[in-house]
């Protein structure tokens, strides 16, 4: 039986809702777009005859997504254990801020932001916890928690019982709930500006007022860029490691920008955007830090922050 939907038009209309799928399961807009365009070449890959028995292309597509994704997420713990240091997600500006020097994405727009809606899915402490998933886990738990997916559509992407399904996404349920809500946007922005002007005057004193005394600091360098490979823990060392940093770049300038839909901190230096910093806040003060620095991962930003 056929269908309409099946012309180039209304597929091409499910690339958003791909693109969100697929960033939350990768935690990498760059591996997004692949595993999308992956998608989309399978489907017109397929005899027009079967396209048309397909009653819904939205659905077919997400499914070949997600199981691309899959074994994407598998053979990326095997990656990841051979990378430089702390591996992070790639982190987000606000759509207002993409780079568009490289023309339009595979979404057909000239700014993949417009794709991707930056929602709590999207925080980077919730992206970080997610790393600490299974594969089989995290794609049941951001398709049914984030999406709204049934189990038992669930079950034909991971080739398992819906009631499988439920205990996986169960299970990713509990790792998940140590991912608070980010506090408002207004109190996250007043702490990180407060950050920012203690850096900017090297004052350590300020900077240790304003980390938790267990605070811990990530970086993500990749090994292309000078950066520590393991965390930093405690309020102190962190402090004085940002005012190092500082000492180490003199004209470092930081802007406060959104990440991942949050107010963080961009570092550009000589106009180039070196680092992007998203920050966990409790209480008034930052229980972590995630600073990305790893060039590749910071093409969504381009060569120069947006003023």
């Amino acid at each position: 039986m056929g269908t309409v939907g099946t012309g180039a038009e209304e597929t091409a209309g499910e690339r958003r809702q791909l693109i969100n799928v697929a960033y939350r399961l990768l935690g990498s807009v760059t591996e997004a777009e692949d595993a999308v365009q992956a998608a989309y070449a399978r489907w017109y890959g397929l005899p027009r005859s079967r396209r048309e028995e397909i009653l819904s292309p939205g659905a077919w597509l997400t499914t070949v997504t997600s199981r691309i994704c899959l074994d994407l997420l598998g053979s990326a713990r095997a990656r990841r254990e051979r990378y430089v240091g702390a591996w992070l997600p790639e982190p987000l500006p606000d759509r207002t801020e993409w780079d568009q020097a490289g023309g339009a994405g595979p979404t057909g727009s000239a700014d993949p932001a417009d794709q991707i809606v930056l929602d709590e899915s999207v925080g980077m402490a919730f992206l970080v916890v997610l790393e600490t998933m299974t594969p089989a886990e995290r794609v049941a738990f951001v398709l049914h928690e984030v999406f709204r997916y049934p189990y038992a559509e669930i079950a034909g992407i991971l080739g398992r019982t819906p009631a499988a399904c439920k205990q996986l996404a169960a299970s990713a349920r509990r790792r998940a709930s140590v991912a608070r809500p980010p506090v408002t946007a207004t109190g996250q922005a007043h702490v990180v500006r407060r950050v920012k002007e203690a850096w900017e005057s090297k004052d350590i004193t300020a900077l240790v007022g304003l980390l938790n005394p267990a605070a811990v600091m990530t970086a993500d360098g990749g090994g292309m860029v000078g950066t520590v490979l393991r965390p930093v823990e405690g309020g102190a060392r962190i402090a004085q490691y940002m005012v190092a940093i500082a000492d180490k770049a003199p004209g470092l300038e930081l802007l406060e920008r959104s990440v991942n839909g949050v107010p963080g901190l961009v570092a550009q230096h000589a106009g180039t955007v070196v680092t992007v910093a998203s920050f966990d806040v409790l209480d008034g003060h930052v229980t972590r830090i995630w600073a990305v620095r790893n060039p590749e991962k910071l093409r969504p930003w381009g060569g120069r922050a947006v003023r």
